[in-house]
């Protein structure tokens, strides 16, 4: 895949999280996070997914508002890392640790 297809599917996971309604409950939010991270493991954009996953378990646990927040912007950030490595998930993962006491 060349960088500028991978750089527009990086456009488009980033405009799926800043597009997210939270307020619709947190049903729909783990439907679009669920489609997020399919289509970050379907390309191989492996921070994305580790960061979508733990979202989605948080979701589980009942988060909701202003926590929702963070977590979507950890996603974001971690839709436009560069760094795709097996170190990259864990720092992600540790980021969910860190911020959110997950």
């Amino acid at each position: 895949m060349g960088s500028d297809a991978l750089a527009d599917i990086k456009a488009d996971l980033a405009n799926r999280v800043a597009a997210i309604e939270w307020r619709a409950g947190p049903a729909r939010i783990a439907d679009e996070v669920d489609r997020i991270r399919a289509v970050a493991h379907r390309h191989r954009l492996m921070p994305a997914v580790t960061v979508a996953h733990l979202l989605e378990s948080a979701l589980a646990r009942g988060e909701q508002g202003a926590l929702v927040h963070g977590w979507l912007a950890l996603l974001r950030e971690a839709v436009s890392s560069e760094r795709q490595d097996q170190g990259a998930c864990e720092a992600f993962a540790a980021a969910c640790a860190v911020r959110f006491a997950a």
